[in-house]
């Protein structure tokens, strides 16, 4: 009579006991999702609402230049800018600016974005091509476009191969602002086509498929079935795209120093006149403030337009 083997009992393994604290941590996820959101929390309120606050406390006070001496001015400077010619005049070529640049540059990446979604050769590389120019600071491109835009430079040499006559880019009012349209877009249209081609990628190639079983045109699949599932993405490059041509600062102060006659005095420009060439921080500030209720207004205006049903 053989004997059953003996059967091997395991032992439960011990669960930790769980103390208060960690219960009480379990139980208030809220606490656990603040603990991780601190840190931007933190960076948020010191870098952005803290110099905002500062600004507008700023913008209610004038420094005299002869005594140093800081005041209360209320809404003066405010005030003061609405009759001042030249701020009106910055506020004028901004809003031109961004209505000729903002539609061009959207139009102009959703349409490499549709182009370079579809297979043919050379796609890739064509695509670098266009993204190229977004690894380029944009202090550099416009240094580049600089020696372009020179009268004896690139562009007028090709003009000059062509039989037309040299053409004053950065020295014509009715041309620099156009020349600055130009290099921003060469700059920005790449860097907006990366997130629609992201949102494009995203549309599920089914509903292209059943909509040309059903007889659809390439331009009614584009208008019925890409537009509307590509609303989200386009939203956000309207608004970011909006947002970074109202800052445009840069290539303005290093091509035409907002000339000639004003024709590109943005509004970002003038602020850095008026308060590191003037020196009247406190008017400069009282301008930021009304940039900033400018281009939020843009904003919402277009969320408000952009708005639908998902």
């Amino acid at each position: 009579m053989t004997t059953p083997p003996p059967t091997s009992t395991r032992l439960p393994t011990p669960t930790r006991p769980t103390t208060p604290r960690r219960a009480r941590l379990a139980d208030r996820p809220a606490a656990i999702a603040l603990a991780f959101l601190a840190p931007a929390l933190v960076a948020l309120l010191v870098l952005r609402l803290l110099p905002a606050g500062i600004a507008f406390v700023s913008s209610l006070n004038h420094t005299s230049l002869l005594t140093g001496e800081t005041y209360f001015v209320g809404l003066r400077n405010y005030a003061t800018l609405f009759t001042d010619p030249t701020f009106l005049q910055s506020v004028r070529v901004t809003l031109l600016f961004s209505v000729i640049v903002n539609p061009l540059q959207i139009a102009a990446a959703l349409a490499l974005a549709v182009l370079f979604t579809r297979r043919f050769a050379g796609v890739r590389f064509l695509r670098v091509l266009v993204i190229l120019p977004i690894a380029v600071p944009p202090a550099v491109s416009a240094a580049v476009w600089s020696v372009a835009y020179r009268p004896d430079g690139l562009l007028n040499s090709l003009l000059t191969v062509l039989g037309l006559p040299p053409q004053p880019f950065l020295t014509s009012p009715g041309q620099a602002l156009w020349s600055l349209i130009v290099l921003l877009s060469w700059i920005g249209v790449g860097y907006w086509m990366m997130f629609l081609i992201a949102g494009l990628q995203d549309i599920p190639l089914s509903l292209y498929e059943a909509a040309a079983i059903d007889g659809a045109s390439a331009w009614r699949r584009f208008w019925h079935v890409t537009l509307p599932l590509l609303r989200r993405p386009l939203a956000f490059v309207l608004v970011a795209d909006t947002v970074a041509n109202f800052l445009v600062f840069a290539p303005v102060q290093m091509l035409t120093n907002g000339g000639p006659e004003g024709s590109t005095n943005v509004t970002m420009y003038d602020i850095f006149t008026r308060a590191y060439t003037v020196g009247d921080l406190s008017l400069a500030q009282a301008e930021v403030m009304l940039l900033v209720l400018l281009v939020l207004a843009v904003v919402v205006v277009q969320f408000r337009l952009l708005r639908g049903k998902d």
